[in-house]
């Protein structure tokens, strides 16, 4: 007679407790639909691999550093009526990650970048790709002190190359000094054909070279390795977080506003 506890303490040694858990009532399904051996075996292996898939979202998740959980569904085309919905709809398919392809998302403040960038990062990792979702400043902050402790190549391996998806939040809202661009170039160098980068900024690429310490040359062979292959959205449109200020009855003096972003 078959023991379904030993077959299940085995499971458990071998790593495979979902198959476990679920071994009785799936032999028991099994017996009185008179499955074959083939589909009882089946069935427990898709428990098992449904479980793992679900854990590895989980922890693609929770390791990428988003600061909140956004989605494509929960962004409001209807207010922000400047961004290209064809285009984010095509990206949301997440082929551009597989052809190590960029996007870079331009516009000026509350517009929704950071909600559109998370939610293709968040989509990508309920796709089993891992992501890191990281602010500009936070960046600038990690490659400096690893250059000071003298691990800028283990750094650039570890934490630029490793992700198959790389988000840098915000760039322009600081300007960087010379070393620090250098360190921002690396970064965008490491990944050039290698891996996907999603960038949000308020600048446009006109005035990017005002960010990373007036180097118009560092600047434009940056953006030659980030543009090669790229999506560029711009997103134009009243702030969101203005427009629910508004709802409030909230004012600031002298509050404006921003312009919609230059062209490329």
């Amino acid at each position: 007679m078959i023991d379904l506890a030993r077959i299940g303490d085995l499971c458990d040694r071998l790593g495979l407790g979902t198959m476990a858990t679920h071994l009785p009532h799936v032999a028991d399904e099994a017996a009185r639909n008179e499955l074959s051996f083939i589909e009882f075996f089946d069935r427990l292996l898709q428990a098992e691999h449904r479980e793992r898939q679900e854990r590895s979202r989980t922890l693609l998740t929770r390791t990428a550093g988003f600061p909140t959980i956004k989605t494509l569904e929960q962004y409001d085309f209807n207010f922000a009526t400047g961004a290209p919905k064809p285009l984010l709809t095509e990206l949301a398919t997440l082929t551009f990650i597989e052809r190590a392809e960029n996007v870079v998302l331009l516009g000026p403040s509350g517009v929704g970048k950071t909600h559109l960038a998370v939610a293709l990062g968040y989509k990508a990792t309920q796709s089993g790709i891992k992501t890191r979702f990281v602010s500009a400043a936070d960046l600038m902050l990690q490659l400096t002190a690893a250059h000071r402790q003298g691990r800028l190549k283990e750094f650039l391996r570890r934490g630029i190359q490793t992700p198959k998806l790389l988000i840098i939040d915000e760039v322009g809202y600081l300007p960087f000094s010379r070393d620090e661009s250098s360190h921002f170039f690396q970064a965008i160098a490491q990944r050039y054909e290698r891996g996907s980068v999603i960038i949000t900024s308020n600048v446009p690429f006109a005035q990017w070279d005002t960010t990373f310490a007036g180097d118009a040359t560092m600047t434009a062979a940056m953006l030659d390795r980030l543009l090669h292959h790229a999506h560029v959205a711009m997103i134009s449109g009243e702030s969101y977080r203005l427009r629910e200020r508004k709802r409030a009855g909230i004012t600031l003096p002298g509050a404006k506003t921003e312009d919609q972003v230059g062209q490329i």
